[in-house]
């Protein structure tokens, strides 16, 4: 009876530490997402100027050309970015801080928006960026069919840029990456980054293009080429052909992969290809020798994994988002001076927070549903 009693206390005792154990391991691999990022924090209590506009940099620095950004200048880029998350976060407040952001110190009179600001908000440029007007204008129209409030001012706004695209950003037809305003100048190059299908959507949708516009950039994005793997740069509008990079951006593959979804040519290779690498590298380098398919670079970049979470969002594939926005978070607080921030060697770049703080709340929506 005595050595039953033994057995059984033994069976016990097994039985609760192996429970004890299954519960540590759930909890260790339970997937944990903060309502509100503390990126956010970290982007409004160390990446803001003064008057509100957001910093490029962490740190203060000069700029040396006009066409380099540097230290606390100010990009269109990070505001479009800024907008879509409060629209995705539908934080209208947050959106109506933007939105008088944008009116105030970006939207010249000419109805253009200047690419990049002093710290103070004054322009020194008179050039645009294509992919950053598309991402606002298809941030206003978002924000346009979610709230009522100010609505008519975000379509006259969203009307106004969209107008000025196409009677000057154009060339041959064409959308191109900028046109200066100062001397007529337009490119002659379309980056394919900026080939922003859900934006122009959303354009068409409130017939702000030109009929057929959408469609014709619609089937540029089904019919280019590309090497196995990955997709050209730039797309020449005078002699129609394609260029790639010998060293591919990672970023600009993944922006372009994100627009491809909302056609029905899906990435499917470069989705496997990240996905081995991820799985094998057990990290995503920030660039790749395209001949080779090898990392260029030892670095990782925050922004990759934010956008690789948006196409692994829209491609239906919550594991994989979640294996990402782990690896993601590993490298987010690194320093303790900038909780919340993507901080290495004391200082950061904006889009290197708002990419991952897109990536992170498109996967808290997804796992709402």
């Amino acid at each position: 009876m005595k050595r039953m009693n033994r057995k059984t206390v033994t069976w016990l005792v097994i039985l609760v530490v192996s429970i004890a154990a299954a519960f540590i391991i759930f909890m260790k691999e339970r997937f944990v997402m903060n309502e509100l990022s503390p990126t956010v924090s970290f982007v409004q209590d160390h990446m803001t100027n003064p008057n509100g506009l957001l910093a490029s940099y962490l740190q203060d620095a000069t700029s040396e050309k006009a066409d380099i950004v540097a230290g606390r200048e100010v990009l269109s880029e990070s505001l479009g970015l800024w907008m879509q998350y409060a629209v995705a976060k539908k934080d209208q407040v947050l959106f109506e801080q933007s939105y008088e952001l944008l009116t105030t110190y970006f939207l010249m009179p000419q109805k253009y928006i200047a690419w990049k600001l002093d710290a103070e908000g004054k322009s020194h440029v008179t050039t645009n960026a294509l992919g950053d007007d598309f991402r606002i204008v298809g941030a206003l129209l978002k924000a346009a069919d979610q709230w009522q409030q100010g609505r008519e001012a975000k379509l006259a706004t969203a009307s106004d840029i969209s107008r000025t695209l196409t009677q000057s950003v154009q060339n041959k037809g064409y959308y191109v990456d900028f046109h200066d305003f100062g001397n007529g100048y337009s490119a002659e190059m379309l980056s394919l980054v900026y080939v922003d299908l859900p934006s122009l959507q959303l354009m068409e949708k409130h017939e702000m293009l030109e009929p057929g516009t959408y469609a014709k950039y619609e089937s540029m994005l089904k019919s280019m080429p590309d090497d196995g793997i990955f997709y050209p740069k730039t797309f020449n509008v005078g002699t129609k052909e394609y260029t790639y990079d010998d060293t591919v951006n990672l970023i600009d593959q993944l922006i372009v992969a994100n627009h491809l979804t909302a056609t029905s040519r899906k990435p499917d290779k470069l989705i496997a290809f990240l996905k081995k690498e991820f799985n094998t590298r057990h990290q995503l380098p920030g660039q790749y020798k395209r001949s080779t398919r090898t990392p260029a670079v030892s670095y990782q970049s925050p922004s990759v994994y934010g956008l690789a979470m948006l196409l692994a969002v829209q491609s239906g594939d919550p594991k994989w988002a979640k294996q990402l926005y782990k690896h993601m978070i590993s490298m987010r607080s690194l320093d303790a001076s900038y909780p919340g921030g993507y901080v290495f060697s004391g200082n950061t770049h904006m889009f290197d927070n708002l990419f991952p703080l897109l990536g992170e709340t498109e996967l808290q929506k997804l796992l709402k549903k």
